[in-house]
């Protein structure tokens, strides 16, 4: 238990809007700048997605050590979600700050925060490499409900014939058509309905994935047509802010989706192979991807068919907060 000298220094606040993105770069850059996958923010990035319906710094709390900002976190309530679920994310503390029960007071506000909105179930990830932030969730009687997979393989040698159906055609999706955002939204919560925190995906949401995500500005993508039906999709996009920062050439497989009675058919391995493709001929050396490990379509395993590899495993936790 803390002491009352400890408390006195530590003073949790709600993000200010208009006021406190500076703070939140400053953290975000500095805490997050060892992750293979994450690159620095900028304060345009911030504002720009500041405008858009699914995110929100609503929930975003401050935490000021003597008067210094010390760290965050996000206690964030998806407005589009009809279960009762919020979440925890991004638990951030300074290095200079560290080892003073900051996280713990910062989690400990977000769960107050999810639990005064009317939320009954808190979920929060945890790289396995990141054994603090591990503790700290455990320690507030979090359960591990989900492992998932951060994966990659080099694209230089992207063999055919690896049980691809040859009957399906690609056709290149247009993002800025209103038929294509449409087929695309409608193909994407179809394939994705029994997956693992599944909520419909609006059409402005759809429109922002294909041509207005902040951190991929290069990025393009395939619908699978089989008998003249469009079964499936994929998109790719490339980071270059990332690339640049980490002095790598990542490309990443954003999304993939078939519709449940065409699959097993290798309507999936054609389309990793055209976004795979596609990342090839933008002079890439490796593609990476996110994966639910138990994905009910078993994604993993055409994943790792292909040769993709397991770069970092990533926890989720889930907490039953209703009173």
């Amino acid at each position: 238990m803390e002491v009352p000298e400890v408390k006195a220094l530590l003073k949790i606040r709600s993000f200010e809007k208009g006021f406190d993105e500076q703070a939140y770069v400053r953290i975000y850059n500095i805490c997050f700048r060892d992750y293979d996958d994450i690159r620095s923010m900028t304060l345009d990035e911030l504002r720009e997605m500041e405008e858009f319906m699914s995110f929100s710094t609503d929930g975003v709390l401050i935490a000021e050590w003597n008067g210094e900002i010390a760290g965050m976190v996000n206690a964030y309530v998806d407005k589009q979600r009809e279960e009762p679920k919020g979440f925890i994310q991004g638990l951030a503390v300074l290095p200079e700050f560290r080892g003073k029960g900051i996280a713990t007071g910062l989690v400990e506000k977000a769960i107050e925060s999810l639990r005064q909105r009317g939320m009954k179930t808190a979920e929060a990830w945890a790289q396995t490499d990141r054994k603090t932030c591990m503790r700290v969730f455990e320690g507030f009687g979090f359960k591990q409900a989900r492992v998932g997979s951060v994966m990659k393989r080099i694209v230089a040698d992207v063999p055919p014939n690896t049980g691809e159906n040859n009957s399906v055609k690609m056709r290149q999706i247009r993002p800025k058509n209103d038929d294509d955002i449409l087929l695309e939204n409608r193909l994407d919560n179809e394939a994705f309905k029994e997956h693992f925190n599944y909520r419909p995906r609006s059409l402005e949401e759809t429109k922002h994935m294909l041509s207005g995500l902040p951190f991929f500005k290069q990025q393009d993508g395939y619908f699978a047509i089989l008998d003249g039906q469009p079964v499936g999709y994929v998109i790719a996009g490339i980071d270059v802010g990332l690339n640049e920062e980490k002095k790598v050439k990542y490309g990443w497989i954003l999304d993939i989706g078939v519709l449940q009675p065409y699959r097993r058919m290798g309507i999936g391995t054609s389309l990793m192979l055209a976004g795979l493709q596609w990342i090839r001929l933008k002079h890439m050396d490796e593609a990476w991807l996110y994966v639910d490990d138990l994905n009910p379509t078993e994604a993993f395993k055409l994943y790792a068919k292909l040769d993709f590899e397991v770069a970092k495993k990533n926890l989720a936790y889930q907490l039953e907060i209703h009173e």
